[in-house]
């Protein structure tokens, strides 16, 4: 059972990851030689929402829908979505398109989100508005209020190494916790403790039974880094 909700909203932040170079080509280089009607992709000025970050972050928690992993069924885990949006010279935002595929809603919230919000200060390039890509970075977490898992860094194993897990499952016994996990191995160490170990980056989901009643108590979605 899903407990607490929160999403973090991360700043405007223009980079680039695996994720998205992976899934989409990338966007034309940056146009050097005064060509105005090109979609820049680095700029000397960022395009920015209007009254800057906090106003950014004030529109978001007002409007986003942080419920929408947990009406979707999510497992307990943190989920950021990345989305890619060009801003014109005018500061209308166009192609707003997820860069990410976690599922359970989030691209789609984030994606209505940004269609709602309005106009944008354009980016400057050589003392000139100009249309530039920008990413949205959004990340969603989901709480389990039956489950407290602790790992070193939260919702994070890391590839080809010994990540010590620590769970506490409510109302079942420590002896009675069953843990599977979609790729890789968990191994009991005792007293709640466990061992695990996963081959390859992306996402696992590790999840939680009461071995005595034969019942999924709950499902926790980690992030498999490097």
């Amino acid at each position: 059972m899903k407990g607490l909700i929160s999403v973090f909203l991360t700043a405007l932040l223009f980079f680039s990851s695996k994720t998205a170079s992976s899934q989409t080509p990338p966007p034309p280089p940056a146009d050097t030689t005064g060509n105005l009607d090109k979609i820049f992709d680095r700029v000397e000025v960022e395009a920015s929402y209007p009254g800057g970050v906090n106003e950014w972050i004030r529109f978001l928690q007002k409007n986003l829908n942080a419920e929408t992993p947990v009406n979707n069924n999510a497992p307990a885990g943190k989920f950021t979505v990345l989305v890619q949006f060009i801003v014109d010279k005018d500061g209308s935002i166009s192609e707003i398109k997820p860069l990410t595929s976690l599922g359970y809603g989030m691209e789609q919230e984030v994606v209505r989100i940004l269609k709602q919000s309005g106009k944008w200060t354009p980016a400057i390039q050589n003392g000139r508005p100009v249309k530039a890509y920008r990413k949205q970075p959004v990340t969603f977490q989901v709480e389990d209020d039956e489950i407290d898992i602790i790992t070193k860094t939260p919702f994070v194993l890391y590839a080809n190494t010994d990540n010590p897990l620590s769970i506490n499952v409510y109302k079942v016994k420590p002896e009675d916790v069953l843990l599977t996990i979609t790729q890789g191995t968990i191994t009991r160490m005792g007293d709640g403790r466990y061992m695990v170990k996963v081959s390859k980056p992306g996402r696992v989901i590790i999840r939680v039974y009461n071995s005595k009643k034969d019942k999924e108590v709950g499902a926790v979605s980690f992030e498999v880094r490097e």
